[in-house]
């Protein structure tokens, strides 16, 4: 049966299974292994580390954003039943191709398991031929991306379990690439990465959601705290992580040149600040979406600064 079918048009059964993913999003989120491993080096690593590190990675961020739909399966079609079909603004990443294809019944529940299942065990092996601390970071990030959608309706602290998973695959990718690593570097990437995540990506995209989320009992930051605790929370974390990321530089064994400065103030700037501010002063839901999906093109951005801070 496929819920609201009548509203809700049918994109093709690879887009369906890409929306499940949320495959533009993963793409991006791809660039966040990838800056990592360049951040800890200071060079592109081994031709062999690059292939097996981009597959693993690929199949890595589609098994868990499969994995999200799937533990949420009868949360989101009770949402739903009861709220109607969920609103996402003009240009949502997450709702590129459709939202939550399983819980409308465009996909099966079976279907979901198998695509879920399949690219899990093929981010497993890459990961594992990469480093065994990568496959341990891989399982424990999809045991943590559970705990996540299980804490729905239990408790706010959901986010700080969220920003634990955004940060895995960076962590991962500097173990793929070196196994003597250094502690304050390690825990700089992880606070760089985990505050990006809470402010910039967590919270507004809770906030878009938040008429459905007051409905359901969600236990959200924006339902706990409110719009302006919520945007004090955003603006904090955002500034947290944009400091960690200059900390960075020094932190990192890798030579890399002044223009990371150059590079990474606008790119805070522009794709981070600014939008959190104007949510900070508008505090509505489309301002919300604006910054979450401004903020996604973040790691991207990053890896083109640190590529070339290490070449120039």
């Amino acid at each position: 049966m496929v819920i609201g079918a009548s509203t809700i048009p049918t994109p093709s059964r690879m887009k369906l299974f890409m929306a499940l993913s949320r495959t533009p999003h993963g793409v991006l989120d791809m660039a966040t292994p990838a800056l990592a491993a360049l951040f800890w080096l200071g060079a592109i690593p081994s031709a062999f580390v690059v292939v097996i590190g981009l597959i693993t990675a690929f199949a890595g961020y589609t098994a868990v954003y499969a994995l999200n739909d799937l533990v949420d399966y009868r949360t989101d079609r009770r949402k739903i039943k009861e709220c109607g079909e969920l609103k996402c603004s003009a240009g949502d990443l997450d709702a590129v191709f459709v939202r939550h294809p399983l819980a409308l019944g465009m996909l099966s529940l079976k279907e979901g398991i198998v695509w879920t299942a399949a690219w899990g065990a093929l981010a497993l092996f890459g990961a594992w031929l990469l480093s065994p601390a990568c496959a341990l970071i891989f399982i424990l990030g999809c045991v943590a991306e559970t705990i996540y959608c299980l804490m729905l309706k239990l408790s706010w602290t959901r986010a700080l379990v969220s920003g634990a998973v955004k940060s895995a695959g960076g962590l991962a990718a500097i173990y793929a690439v070196s196994p003597k690593t250094s502690a304050p570097f390690l825990i700089g990437f992880f606070l760089w990465f985990f505050f990006w995540e809470i402010g910039a990506q967590n919270v507004p995209n809770d906030w878009s959601d938040l008429e459905e989320d007051v409905r359901m009992g969600a236990a959200t930051i924006p339902v706990r705290f409110g719009s302006d605790g919520a945007a004090r929370i955003v603006m904090g974390c955002v500034g947290i992580s944009v400091f960690m990321s200059l900390v960075l530089f020094w932190l990192t064994p890798a030579h890399l040149s002044a223009f990371y400065f150059a590079g990474s103030i606008p790119a805070a700037l522009f794709l981070l600040l600014l939008p959190a501010w104007k949510l900070h002063c508008a505090k509505t839901g489309e301002q919300a979406s604006t910054l979450f999906n401004w903020a996604s093109y973040y790691p991207l951005t990053m890896f083109i600064v640190i590529l070339l801070s290490a070449v120039i």
